[in-house]
């Protein structure tokens, strides 16, 4: 099946035929590749082969007919085989041309793969020494061409992404879309061709799409070319999982799955779109979005419980991983897959990045007060140098090649840290002014925020920024009140990705965002972002100011009033401690009520007593049957005696309640 330049047909003097100008057009729309094209024509300048490969609608097919014709300007006749129009019998493949130096362009060759051995042991060798070869496939060559020393040094292997930036925007210009529209096109589809086409097609027919969920029908006709048939309702879900998480792990599918995880994760592997990783499987970004978007589009509900049982899961993965390093890698991953499905624009244009965070050395200190002179002034650089003095281990570096790109800080603030920086005083008056920490709790400030080249717009930098600080966040002890972030130069720009995040713009306090474990801990925070998250309701961002935050006296009170209602549903109603983080922690909540957590905690407490003093607690408040007096006949106490006891075992419920309020204790089981 030899082919040349296009067949012109005369269907009257000087018209050329439809195969000319459906050429002539697709040359014009041909962008980038320019590196795959230039070694084939090394290749053609000898002998050789390669072996392309990638996930479905990359333009493998495109760039083979770009070959084809390098070939035909360099005087040669290429063969043209799609495995796709071959029938498996006897010598499927065609023999070239009888010439010198034949050129062998064979595409869609994942429907060859049960005759593999035979192409790789029988037919191939049985050509011309000086042939050039292509192979085009949604798989990488397997492990028998790997392992082979001879077709590794004859055969070049090309894996083929997507499109670079520069070459989408041209593919656009070419398109005639207006250039308003380049970023967001390039944005949803990832550089993707057959997405980006597709797109394009959208816009020409008025569309005007912010998301890949505004086109349910390109997101099915995506799908349909990218995904092969899936075996069972099984594996539709592993894969539903795969799309959704950043990396999937057997793990990870049996906690969402349950059952036969093992073999959906082997299923999973053998995917052409799914890459394998350090940390596990994930699929190429632009089947993850469509697979996604599917999902969220065709059963609303499952999407949502599918999220909400994610997160809890993606949370002790981040834990699982040893290394800080290795986490926020993680983080940096679930970040980008999120940016674009948030809708926000300051989240969306967050990039990726090669970068990776570090601990502060003392070579660093130079180059971060430079940075941070040149970014803002020499009033913050003087401030910087004062903290990394005051507590280094609150800054984290991040580095390009062993090269400091940028850096952040969070800094434990106390009263003892006011006077010196004015961010920091604005800072310490708002918390001091809407729940001072109690003793033992702790304020985290993000103070500093600094990247070389863009200084505090979106970056890599920002990226592992935003990174460090989940982290932070995952990791929380119940120590921390309030996390405060006052690091950016245009606070507007941001205020609605802190607010995606659930930290409330200060009042009183531009440029200040806050957020008040206390009031809203970490179960809750998990909550509220998977609501913004699917586009539910969701209480506004901020510090919940209308809940308590219980001094100790307040919370001795509320504890001994607890005692003496714990019977009386009524009056435990309105006791504060329902609101109280010890009781509204996540580690508790698992379907009980507030009331009902508050009695399993003072139940807990009463089992740490010594057995007598338990013994009297337990008769005068957790089972009370008759009046204090006669408990203090039926222990063999007399009355003062009895309640010098109870005091004494009040007094170690409330402090025992109140170390793991404030995170001084361990957690309650």
């Amino acid at each position: 099946m030899p082919i040349g330049c296009p067949n012109r047909i005369g269907y009257g003097r000087g018209v050329a035929s439809l195969g000319e100008k459906l050429h002539r057009l697709r040359q014009q729309s041909f962008v980038g590749r320019e590196d795959e094209v230039a070694l084939f024509r090394a290749t053609l300048a000898t002998s050789g082969m390669l072996f392309v490969h990638g996930p479905g609608g990359i333009g493998k097919s495109t760039l083979l007919d770009a070959f084809a014709q390098v070939a035909v300007g360099m005087g040669r006749t290429p063969t043209r085989v799609d495995a796709r129009h071959l029938s498996l019998g006897p010598d499927p493949l065609p023999v070239p041309a009888d010439e010198a130096r034949p050129v062998l362009l064979i595409d869609t060759y994942e429907r060859l793969e049960s005759i593999d051995d035979w192409v790789r042991e029988r037919y191939l060798p049985s050509l011309p020494g000086d042939s050039v070869v292509v192979i085009a496939g949604r798989h990488a060559p397997g492990p028998r061409w790997r392992a082979d020393p001879a077709w590794r040094g004859l055969m070049r292997v090309v894996p083929l992404g997507n499109l670079p930036h520069a070459a989408g925007q041209a593919h656009l210009a070419v398109q005639r879309v207006p250039e308003s529209m380049h970023e967001q096109l390039l944005a949803i589809s990832r550089g993707h061709p057959l997405t980006l086409s597709m797109l394009v097609d959208a816009v020409h027919r008025g569309a005007s799409p912010r998301a890949l969920s505004d086109l349910p029908d390109v997101v099915g006709a995506l799908l349909t070319q990218l995904v092969d048939e899936v075996p069972t309702v099984r594996h539709r879900a592993a894969l539903e999982v795969c799309a959704h998480v950043p990396v999937t792990t057997e793990d990870l599918l049996t906690t969402l799955l349950g059952a036969d995880a093992g073999d959906m994760f082997a299923w999973l592997r053998t995917l052409p779109f799914v890459v394998e990783s350090t940390h596990g499987l994930y699929p190429h970004d632009v089947v993850r979005d469509a697979i996604d978007t599917d999902l969220r589009w065709r059963a609303p509900d499952r999407y949502a419980d599918l999220y909400r049982r994610k997160l809890a899961a993606f949370l002790d993965q981040v834990l699982a991983v040893p290394g800080e390093r290795e986490r926020i890698q993680l983080l940096v991953a679930t970040i980008l897959i999120n940016r674009t499905r948030s809708g926000i624009p300051m989240l969306s244009a967050l990039p990726p990045t090669q970068a990776y965070v570090d601990r502060l050395r003392d070579n660093d200190r130079t180059a971060i007060v430079a940075m941070t002179a040149a970014s803002q002034d020499e009033r913050q650089s003087g401030l910087v140098t004062h903290w990394m003095r005051r507590q280094p281990e609150a800054f984290r570096v991040f580095r390009l090649s062993g090269e400091l790109c940028g850096y952040t800080a969070c800094l434990d603030l106390t009263a003892a840290d006011i006077g010196v920086d004015p961010v920091v005083d604005g800072m310490w008056a708002y918390v001091s002014e809407h729940g001072s920490p109690r003793p033992g709790e702790r304020v985290r400030a993000w103070r500093f925020f600094v990247d070389r080249e863009h200084g505090q717009r979106p970056s890599p930098s920002m990226t592992l920024s935003l990174a460090v600080q989940m982290l932070d966040i995952i990791e929380l002890g119940d120590d921390v009140a309030w996390s405060l972030v006052g690091a950016f130069d245009d606070p507007a720009q941001w205020r609605q990705a802190m607010e995606f995040l659930d930290f409330g713009a200060a009042h009183g306090s531009p440029g200040l965002f806050v957020h008040d474990w206390r009031r809203t801990d970490r179960a809750e925070w998990s909550e509220r972002m998977h609501a913004r998250q699917i586009g539910a309701p969701v209480r506004r961002p901020g510090p919940d100011l209308d809940r308590p935050v219980l001094s100790r006296a307040e919370f001795a009170d509320a504890v001994r009033s607890a005692l003496r209602g714990l019977h009386e549903p009524t009056t435990l109603r309105d006791n504060p401690l329902l609101h109280a983080r010890v009781v509204r922690s996540g580690r508790n909540q698992d379907g009980r009520t507030p009331a009902e957590r508050l009695r399993d905690l003072i139940g807990t407490a009463v089992r740490t007593l010594p057995a007598d003093l338990a013994v009297l607690v337990t008769r005068t408040f957790l089972e009370p049957t008759t009046t204090q007096e006669r408990v203090a006949e039926s222990l063999h106490l007399s009355f003062n005696t009895y309640r010098r006891h109870r005091d004494k075992a009040v007094a170690h419920i409330t402090r025992w309640l109140w170390d793991r309020e404030t995170g001084a204790g361990a957690a309650p089981p």
